[in-house]
């Protein structure tokens, strides 16, 4: 079916429209992070006088170098983990065929809608009792397991849609299960790890509640739970507060933008496959 030149242009009129709405924010946000520190900006306008110093004064007082490497250890900590785990999984219940690989992905599936407010405070309890709260293990546990579902759900699709035939080739010629998965469909499956690697480096990198909740100590949360703090004291510096956010938003905008291409390439690959 041919499209209408006027469609094309109604669907890019539309496109245009929603990246406008998307942009705008930002830009707001960054102009206003610009303006003296203590004022209040009236609407989306350039300062006269920019002060690009808040950003350095934003680094400083949220002590940020410090949340930088909070940040960074319990992404090291969460997202390799939860790779392997959701990948090994995944492998099981697609590629496989366990006994009951149907009921497993439903318990999975079913994983997505628990809400975060409803498992917030049993965590709290449960931390208090085992010893690790106020540390860095209790945002990086907690997250290892609220990615499963997502996680095993984006890998599975991945190896249910691979040829059952490699499998099949490679058990003939005397493969075992570890073979299976480390020599044979883990290489196979590059693009859509890195993507979700991706994905969870940036959820992880921006965790909110469970930092703010779950730990006390400012230099154990990550930067996104440290700003909530930051905010509770600069509450009234608006331009403070948003140069602050600028700076945590930074890494994730460098991530999205250098790896672009991986998180498209996975994401039209699951949709081609099915």
């Amino acid at each position: 079916m041919k499209i209408s030149r006027g469609e094309v242009i109604l669907g890019r009129a539309f496109l245009l429209l929603m990246m406008l709405i998307t942009v705008l924010p930002f830009i707001s946000i960054f102009t206003t992070a610009l303006y003296p520190s203590g004022t209040i900006p009236d609407g989306l306008s350039w300062p006269d006088n920019p002060q690009w110093g808040n950003f350095i004064t934003a680094f400083k007082v949220a002590n940020m170098s410090t949340l930088l490497k909070s940040s960074l250890s319990i992404v090291l900590m969460v997202v390799p983990i939860a790779l392997l785990i959701s990948t090994m999984a995944a492998f099981a219940i697609g590629q496989l065929r366990i006994p009951g690989a149907n009921f497993l992905l439903f318990l999975f599936v079913f994983g997505l809608t628990l809400p975060m407010g409803g498992i917030i405070v049993p965590l709290y309890y449960m931390e208090r009792a085992i010893g690790i709260y106020n540390t860095r293990f209790a945002i990086a546990l907690p997250l290892i397991a609220l990615y499963m579902p997502f996680s095993v759900y984006w890998m599975r699709t991945h190896f249910v849609n691979m040829p059952y035939e490699i499998t099949e080739a490679a058990q003939v010629d005397g493969a075992n299960t570890w073979d299976l998965f480390w020599r044979i469909h883990l290489p196979l499956a590059q693009a859509p790890i890195t993507s979700l690697g991706i994905l969870m480096s940036v959820w992880t990198w921006n965790q909110f509640l469970l930092a703010l909740v779950l730990v006390e100590n400012p230099a154990h949360r990550t930067m996104a739970g440290a700003l909530g703090a930051f905010q509770g004291h600069y509450a009234n510096d608006v331009p403070l507060l948003c140069a602050g956010t600028i700076v945590v938003l930074v890494p994730t905008l460098v991530i999205f933008v250098i790896f672009q291409r991986q998180i498209i390439s996975a994401m039209l690959q699951g949709a081609i496959k099915g």
